[in-house]
């Protein structure tokens, strides 16, 4: 009896992947075992429900030659197709943009941490709502894993652009390094000249005592960034001189008047975590970590009284003079193990905004200097929290089933205040105030069968109810507060990937997703005023993406090749665009649900140690016809590019070992031309607010000096490429790094 179930159970799933299955890609046999959905920390386990989607991987040793790494952020950005928004050392809100997915669109990739959620799923944009990538120093890497697509039942829909898996390290004895970095940036831009210098000091260490490890770090990082933003007008004031004529990213004059948000950052993280060995075959573990950051921003004048040649200080300056404070914990707990034929693992992770309050400046500059009216705004108590049961069955040598049940929560609390000292005063009346949950319990199931040697289907499906509650938006006087009704939604999203190993190293593969991704809290009920207005809908339908993916690869001893067809539809699609406040002269940003849309293309990636002697090469070529195909609401977007997604990107790393101990690497990185507007309306990409084309080329050489010290040394950007991704982008950077290995 059993066994007529598990056949009537397989000719299902194959009836499912011959109805829904199309496009992903294969790899050699021992890929899979590289892609842990689920990572015990530092541990290289069988893992639970391997993805069946593209990946693409790098390793502690890859990042320390090739990458010039001041922050964990950096040790993604030659990986095929993704682009992260960091715009200077040190930057909070560096989000992650992929494939089919551009930099407004945080909530649609998942970036975790030892199992730990890093993706500030509370909005979708990039500034709050950018990955807590400050939780992790590079110094603790051991891999990062990325998975492309919403493949595998595993994950939600958050999945449809990439899910980023950083596994840290756990030590087997005693271990320890110290490193010690610095970076000066030279900066010319609208006739300012500036350097602007960075420093950063890492230490970890760590060892085990029969069943217990334990593993502490500490990184700290204080820099000095280049402006963020400019303050422009249609002319300058009268009676004044030093503006500097322009124009904006609709092709209007301008004058610029000053520059903004110069950022002296000093930030903390500490991390401990203990691996215990309950049994040998049940490990208990726990990561906690603690991130403080502290930023004072300053804004700089161009314009000059004309009657006395003095500083001359328009008001709208001041909103890029502020303070901000941040102590933000992490804690992840875990328990897996393995029993005969079965694998499982338990996980909760909370993540808690303990302190976030930057104080902004309204009064006129200089005197808001030393102090003044201003605001408040708090974001304590904003956070969320997670719990995940996994489990693996291996039924026989030629199937896996896997299942596994979901919960969250994500709670928005913001509040503005206004104060009579916007520096060291106490908060006054509110005036502004956001709040918000939202809930998610999932099921998921997923079936890896061998139907013969070279042929391996995958299926699955993932069951989510959403629900969001608690939504109150007060915008300030005279408009009165207002309770936002709930909502809910339940959704069941398919997968199913079939793979073909038809000749040795070669793989074919084909894939099918749906995936549903459910409006953030944020972009229901989160109000910004600063430095660029949003407004929230708290009426968003969930976004319903189709993504397939066709891909061959050939993979041998020593690298791979492969190139994958990508199609994606999403109906409802939730995009964020910028554009002008109630048809005034103020810009915001708005969430809004669009038809559809669809991104099609092809990545082309390529990996290959010792291409001729001592010559590593990898690369990848991205191209995606992204537009938006319907919008009743907004005709003139059709057919248009999707916001911030380039036609092309591309990359490439060439590694030179002349002899052992030394490396020295030439990377690159190209976008083609963005657009930040759904109409494609912003024909001016290199100003301040457009979005710009850019080719970064970055050096680094990396020396064993003695067999515990490694030396770096290192330039980012260096043709100097001035571009804008909305704000300026850091220019020709120096690096010096030191590791001394304990």
């Amino acid at each position: 009896m059993f066994t007529d179930k598990r056949a009537l159970w397989r000719a299902s799933l194959a009836v499912l992947a011959a109805t829904v299955a199309l496009p992903a890609w294969a790899s050699d046999p021992d890929e899979d075992q590289r892609r842990d959905d689920i990572t015990i920390t530092g541990q290289r386990e069988r893992p639970i429900a391997p993805s069946p989607g593209t990946a693409a991987s790098t390793d502690a040793d890859t990042i320390a030659r090739t990458v010039n790494a001041m922050n964990v952020e950096d040790t993604v950005k030659y990986l095929p197709s993704l682009i992260v928004r960091k715009r200077h050392i040190g930057d909070t809100q560096a989000p992650l943009a992929t494939r089919t997915s551009g930099l407004g669109a945080s909530a649609r990739s998942l970036i975790y941490a030892d199992g730990a959620l890093l993706s500030a799923l509370i909005g979708n944009n990039n500034t709050s709502a950018s990955p807590k990538w400050g939780l992790v120093s590079p110094q603790e890497i051991a891999r990062i894993d990325v998975i492309y697509g919403p493949f595998s039942a595993a994950y939600p829909g958050n999945s449809i652009g990439a899910v980023v898996n950083i596994t840290t390290r756990m030590p087997d004895n005693f271990e320890g390094t110290v490193t010690a970095g610095t970076s000066v940036q030279t900066f010319d831009l609208y006739g300012r000249r500036d350097t602007y210098p960075a420093y950063q000091f890492g230490a970890t260490l760590g060892d085990r005592f029969g069943p217990l490890s334990l593993f502490a770090s500490y990184d700290h990082v204080a820099s000095r960034g280049q402006p963020l933003g400019y303050t422009t007008a249609t002319a300058a004031p009268a009676g004044t001189v030093g503006a500097i004529a322009d124009v904006n990213r609709f092709g209007q004059r301008i004058a610029v008047l000053g520059a903004t948000g110069i950022e002296d950052q000093r930030q903390d993280r500490l991390k401990l975590k203990a691996a215990l060995d309950l049994t040998r075959a049940v490990r208990l573990t726990y990561v906690g970590a603690l991130f403080l950051n502290r930023t004072d921003a300053r804004s700089d004048t161009f314009l000059k009284t004309v009657a006395t040649g003095a500083p001359n200080y328009p008001l709208a300056l001041s909103s890029g003079v502020y303070r901000t404070d941040q102590r933000h914990w992490s804690h992840s707990l875990s328990l897996g193990g393995s029993s005969g034929a079965v694998d499982w693992q338990v996980i909760g992770t909370r993540y808690i905004v303990d302190r976030d309050e930057q104080r902004i400046a309204t009064t006129v500059l200089p005197s808001a200097l030393s102090g003044g009216a201003g605001t408040i705004m708090r974001m304590n108590g904003t956070g969320w929290a997670t719990l995940d049961a996994k489990a693996a069955w291996r039924v026989g040598p030629a199937d896996t089933l896997s299942a596994g049940a979901h919960w969250d929560r994500f709670t928005l609390s913001s509040n503005r205040y206004t104060a009579t000292d916007w520096i060291a005063g106490s908060a006054g009346a509110l005036n502004q105030q956001s709040a918000g949950k939202t809930r998610t319990a999932a099921i998921w199931a997923q079936d890896d069968w061998t139907i013969t040697p070279p042929l391996t289907l995958t299926v699955g499906g993932r069951y989510e109810w959403w629900r969001a509650s608690d939504g109150f938006n007060f915008p300030g006087p005279p408009a009165p507060p207002t309770t936002q009704p709930a909502l809910a939604a339940a959704k069941f999203s398919p997968k199913a990937t079939l793979a073909w190993t038809f000749a040795k190293g070669w793989t074919a593969r084909a894939s099918f997703g749906d995936a549903w991704r459910f409006p953030t809290v944020g972009e229901l009920y989160q109000i910004v005023t600063t430095p660029v207005a949003a407004v929230p809908n708290p009426n968003l339908r969930p976004e319903h993406a189709r993504s397939e993916e066709l891909a061959i690869e050939r993979v041998d001893a020593k690298g791979s090749l492969r190139l994958s067809l990508f199609n994606e539809i999403v109906f409802d699609a939730l995009v964020s665009q910028t554009g002008p406040l109630n048809g005034g002269p103020m810009l915001a940003t708005f969430v809004q649900n669009v038809e559809r849309t669809r991104a099609r293309g092809l990545e082309l990636a390529f990996a290959r140690t010792d291409l001729v002697p001592r010559v590593d090469l990898s690369g990848s070529l991205t191209y995606a016809d992204a537009t938006t195909r319907a919008d009743a609401a907004f005709p003139a977007a059709i057919g248009k590019r999707i916001p911030t997604v380039p036609e092309w990107k591309a990359s490439l790393v060439a590694t030179w070992r002349p002899v052992d101990g030394i490396a020295l690497t030439a990377a690159g990185r190209y976008a083609s031309r963005l657009y930040g507007t759904l109409d494609n309306s912003d024909l001016v990409g290199n100003t301040y607010q457009g979005f710009d084309h850019y080719l970064v080329v970055d050096l680094r050489a990396q020396f064993t000096v003695a067999k515990r010290y490694t030396l770096g040394l290192g330039v980012d950007n260096v043709g100097n490429d001035k571009y804008f991704l909305f704000h300026p982008f850091p220019q020709r950077t120096f690096h010096a790094d030191l590791t001394v290995r304990l």
